[in-house]
């Protein structure tokens, strides 16, 4: 069949259509182009669906006879990411009926064959200074993936495709709660833990931890978490210190500010940060600030100025509160370690 009947999603204002012999359908098939054809009594009363769901578009074949994407059938009961310019066809794959345009900006054509053939491109889930991340299906399997591009001129190694964190930043999560439950920021504080004691095992140091760089995998509670954006990470030697000044200032360790140009900072830093992630978590907000104070950060982080604002911390266990003092001590030899941090009686509760 030569002739199609092309689809804009921006013609489709809900989250769900459906495509049919049925006048029941949003789309009855009763155009004369479908009814002219001698298939049509092979096509089903609600033959397939179209839904939105968090901003991706997919289809789903309801079909006795086969509903068919770029000529390869979905399966019955069986949903697919609907690629912009897909071609949509019914009973058979060479029976094409409908074309998918998408008019968001396709940037499927500037990747290699060999990827489009494997991954479907969608939206833009996240950027940073190495480049832009990227959701992306695998077509065989409909499975979520992030994928990152880069300049080949930095970066000229050839990465592989990203685990896909549905849950976002943390940052953006203790802004939509307020404040984390407790059990839940500790649940992400043992995991983040583990993660830099890894790290640190492996002689390397993030120096950049912040809520932004922690990412969720659900948007459910209870979940996973992984650190991200190692831009500023480096790997320390054992008898090595470090002179730089990087990081964001908020979570900055003291010795940074006061030490980095003359006698140098170690992994202590990424202790200090976390603490500052563990009051964000538990508090709702950042210990060092500019709001309501004449102290610059800089004063405030160097001289360990910060309040447990009643209304926010009286529901917080001592043990919680003792954690996060113990993290944000002045003097790094007096800063918990990391597994210090793992045996706080507050961790093993």
């Amino acid at each position: 069949m030569n002739d199609f009947i092309v689809m804009s999603f921006s013609d489709c204002i809900d989250d769900e259509y459906w495509f049919g012999r049925d006048r029941s359908c949003h789309y009855c098939f009763n155009d004369p182009i479908i009814k002219g054809s001698d298939k049509y009594i092979t096509y089903s009363k609600r033959h397939f669906r179209i839904f939105r769901e968090q901003d991706i578009v997919y289809i789903e074949d309801n079909s006795g006879n086969g509903t068919f994407m770029d000529g390869k059938i979905i399966g019955k009961g069986k949903k697919l990411p609907l690629a912009n310019n897909a071609e949509l066809a019914l009973a058979q794959p060479h029976h094409k009926v409908f074309v998918f345009i998408d008019l968001m900006a396709d940037e499927q054509s500037n990747l290699p064959k060999e990827f489009k053939d494997k991954y479907l491109i969608s939206r833009k889930i996240g950027s940073g200074v190495c480049g832009e991340v990227k959701l992306a299906f695998e077509r065989a399997t409909c499975k979520k993936v992030a994928v990152k591009t880069i300049n080949k001129t930095d970066f000229p190694s050839v990465g592989n495709v990203l685990f896909s964190m549905e849950g976002g930043e943390l940052f953006d999560r203790v802004k939509e709660k307020k404040q984390l439950k407790e059990p839940i920021a500790k649940l992400y504080f043992y995991q983040m833990l583990l993660a830099v004691e890894y790290l640190h095992s492996n002689g390397i140091i993030h120096r950049d931890l912040k809520p932004e760089n922690v990412l969720l995998s659900s948007r459910h509670e209870v979940c996973l978490i992984k650190l991200t954006d190692f831009g500023q990470s480096k790997i320390l030697e054992e008898t090595s210190l470090m002179r730089t000044l990087c990081g964001t200032p908020t979570y900055l360790a003291p010795e940074v500010f006061t030490d980095a140009i003359t006698v140098g900072y170690s992994r202590a830093v990424d202790c200090w940060s976390l603490g500052v992630l563990l009051f964000v978590c538990l508090g709702g907000y950042p210990p060092f600030h500019s709001e309501g104070t004449e102290m610059t950060i800089i004063e405030q982080i160097t001289q360990g100025c910060y309040k447990f604002i009643p209304a926010r911390w009286a529901h917080i266990s001592d043990q919680a509160k003792d954690l996060v003092k113990r993290l944000l001590a002045v003097d790094p030899k007096e800063r918990l370690t990391i597994k210090e941090a793992l045996q706080h009686p507050w961790m093993q509760v």
